[in-house]
């Protein structure tokens, strides 16, 4: 009964208990004034529940059947909606068993094999139903989104799954899935985005390398015609991408065109290098380009500056190539041909001058070579040590590492106490560089090739001297640059800066002496990459007192390494009949050094043009590439990571076993005999 009592109440509303609440109170009242009410009042209370009940069960049923009537509504405009979809639509199980398909999907793929794309549909989107049922995070989200291509068209795939049954086997609940899939056909819309893309500038410069002095040595009769040349071969190439060329001065230009027509530069590999080249002339002067394209920024400026940004790697590696940088990436084209000494000391004392400045501004200066130092790198860092001294600045020298190929020299500088607290490692330096300490860099430009990168975010004043092409991973925003990529070695620009500085410099034996080690080093005693400039270093830093028979010790090698030298060189295979590739697999301290000296050895051999020396360090494998000229080992080289000169270049790689390592070295090779053909 009390049961049966809660049942009623609890079918009631609450607005209606209260006012039957009231109405109880107000009969208890008159029944207490009228003992006489007491009968009638409660007779009259039990009328009014009991009709209050009725009227409130009859309500409820009005209600309920006006739902159902509204769900059954609802439900035959969903099937409706279903049946006459204006998307193709299709209703299929996991494995793949369709149960059903709509009029518009039938219309649609009716002369189209739909098997094979259910299938390989279903299938993936089952591997997507398991990953997402590990996913706590995923579970809920039952959403499907695919775009595949059919026959000519782009559909975007947009669904739901749902569990409708579970299967009970070897006591595990297997769930079933059933995915309702519309297939929206999305081809214009891609059309009109890739149109979108495709309508968007691109933003070119165009110099011609060394044009004044390349002009100076025509006859004045010759200039205009060659000038005119020039222009006529610059404007006939723009043609071609139906692009904009505006010539903002003698030497440069502007270029304009549509991003659609950079596939179109890529397959050409910017002819016009080649073009400009062949220009004939009486004295037989060979002009050359250098060109930066991008497409990177939202407006016309800030894809002039990233064009800007881009000139200046080229500008870095030398000239005569061409550039695209997209999407932070760069393309380069070109740059084959050996760099021909285009310096001016007038910028070497422009660099002195400066650099002088930077170091007197200062309270510290901190320099540092690169990883696996070498003679040019470390004699680079002396002649900057010595430069400070006169300057009356507390100089250090980053290095981290103890190399073999620097025991001899190391020994030297061991008889001289001043140097016992100059050479520092990478821990001392982080502890000690502040803002106000000044950065000079020298024999590298690269990021992650310097000897302590943590280095490079604890100053704002880095000062960069190197003689290598400039790579894409290039040090940004250094206050000052002296990259001449037609220097022989660091070194050598190094000992330009002390002839041009204002300060008297007054080189210690053994500081001059490792400055000429270090151009010693990079030329190959005098025979690879040598200009007028470098022998008038070389003429200086003899006048400083170098002992040419001292530092020539300092790079014998021992009985034991030569011979082990001797069998690298025996056990050398080639490659496309001029390139020697060989190994060396055993891990020692002086890996890279061995390498570096059987490569120089390998190109002593008649017929060979380029050779290759592979080493385990450990970590990693190295590559020593050296080349007499006609082959880019750079190029090659910059494709693993690497880089250097035309006949001087290497690379380290990581992940990749000394075997496999070589077999990408040739694939690399082959790839640029193709790129050359092409």
């Amino acid at each position: 009964m009390q049961n049966n009592n809660r049942k009623v109440l609890e079918t009631l509303v609450s607005r209606t208990k209260i006012y039957l609440a009231i109405i109880l109170v107000l009969l208890v009242i008159i029944s207490v004034e009228n003992k006489e009410m007491i009968i009638p009042s409660i007779l009259l209370y039990v009328i009014v529940v009991g009709y209050t009940y009725y009227a409130n069960r009859k309500r409820k049923s009005e209600i309920s059947e006006t739902l159902q009537d509204l769900t059954l509504t609802v439900d035959s405009a969903a099937k409706t909606s279903l049946i006459n979809s204006p998307f193709p639509l299709i209703i299929l199980e996991t494995d793949g068993n369709v149960i059903w398909r709509s009029s518009r999907f039938i219309s649609e793929f009716a002369n189209i094999d739909m098997n094979a794309y259910i299938n390989d549909l279903s299938s993936d989107i089952k591997v997507e139903i398991e990953n997402k049922g590990k996913n706590e995070k995923d579970k809920n989200n039952r959403d499907i989104l695919r775009k595949i291509e059919i026959e000519n068209k782009t559909y975007k795939i947009m669904g739901r799954y749902v569990n409708y049954k579970s299967k009970e086997k070897d006591k595990k609940s297997k769930k079933e899935y059933m995915i309702i899939l519309y297939f929206i056909d999305d081809t214009e819309n891609i059309k009109l985005q890739k149109e979108y893309k495709d309508s968007k500038s691109c933003v070119g410069i165009i110099m011609v390398d060394n044009y004044e002095e390349t002009m100076q040595r025509l006859d004045a009769g010759e200039k205009p015609i060659v000038a005119s040349e020039i222009d006529k071969q610059m404007y006939d190439w723009a043609n071609q991408t139906n692009g904009v060329l505006i010539k903002s001065d003698r030497d440069h230009y502007i270029y304009i065109f549509e991003q659609r027509y950079l596939k179109v530069l890529k397959e050409d590999k910017f002819s016009i290098l080649d073009k400009i080249k062949e220009i004939d002339t009486k004295e037989k002067v060979q002009f050359t380009l250098s060109i930066a394209i991008s497409n990177e920024g939202e407006t016309d400026k800030e894809k002039y500056k990233s064009a800007q940004a881009a000139m200046d790697v080229v500008l870095g590696r030398g000239g005569d190539q061409a550039v695209i940088r997209e999407n932070e990436i760069y393309k380069f084209f070109g740059g084959r041909a050996e760099e021909v000494e285009k310096r001016t000391k007038v910028k070497a004392r422009v660099v002195a001058h400066a650099l002088e400045n930077l170091i007197k501004d200062s309270n510290k200066v901190m320099i540092m070579g690169h990883t696996s130092p070498d003679m040019d790198s470390i004699g680079s860092c002396m002649g900057i040590y010595r430069l400070s001294k006169t300057l009356d600045t507390n100089a250090y020298i980053v290095s981290s590492e103890n190399v073999p190929a620097l025991q001899s020299f190391n020994k030297a500088i061991e008889k001289d106490p001043e140097y016992e607290d100059v050479i520092i490692n990478k821990e001392v330096a982080l502890e000690n560089i502040d803002e106000d300490t000044l950065l000079v860099i020298v024999d590298t430009h690269k990021v992650n090739y310097v000897d302590a990168p943590e280095l490079l975010n604890k100053t704002k004043k880095i000062v960069i001297i190197d003689h290598h092409r400039r790579s894409a991973d290039y040090i940004e925003d250094a206050t000052l640059m002296f990259q001449e990529v037609y220097a022989s070695s660091a070194a050598e620009l190094v000992t330009e800066l002390l002839q041009y500085a204002e300060a008297k410099i007054d080189l210690k034996t053994v500081e001059a002496e490792s400055l000429y080690a270090g151009i010693m080093m990079d030329t190959k005693n005098f025979t690879f990459k040598t200009g007028v400039r470098t022998f008038e270093a070389a003429a200086y830093l003899r006048r400083c007192g170098v002992d040419i028979i001292r530092v020539k010790k300092w790079f014998q090698s021992d009985f034991e390494s030569f011979n082990t030298i001797a069998d690298i060189v025996k056990k050398s295979e080639i490659v496309n009949e001029t390139i020697a590739i060989s190994i060396y697999d055993e891990i020692t301290k002086d890996t890279s050094l061995i390498c570096a000296k059987a490569a120089d050895e390998l190109l002593t051999i008649s017929d060979i043009t380029a050779s290759f020396v592979l080493g385990n360090t450990g970590e990693k494998i190295c590559i020593s590439g050296r080349s007499i000229g006609d082959i880019n080992v750079q190029v090659i080289l910059e494709k693993l990571g690497g880089g250097g000169h035309i006949t001087l270049a290497g690379a380290q790689v990581e992940g990749m076993t000394i075997e496999e390592t070589k077999q990408e070295l040739i694939n690399r090779i082959n790839e640029y005999f193709s790129e050359m053909e092409n």
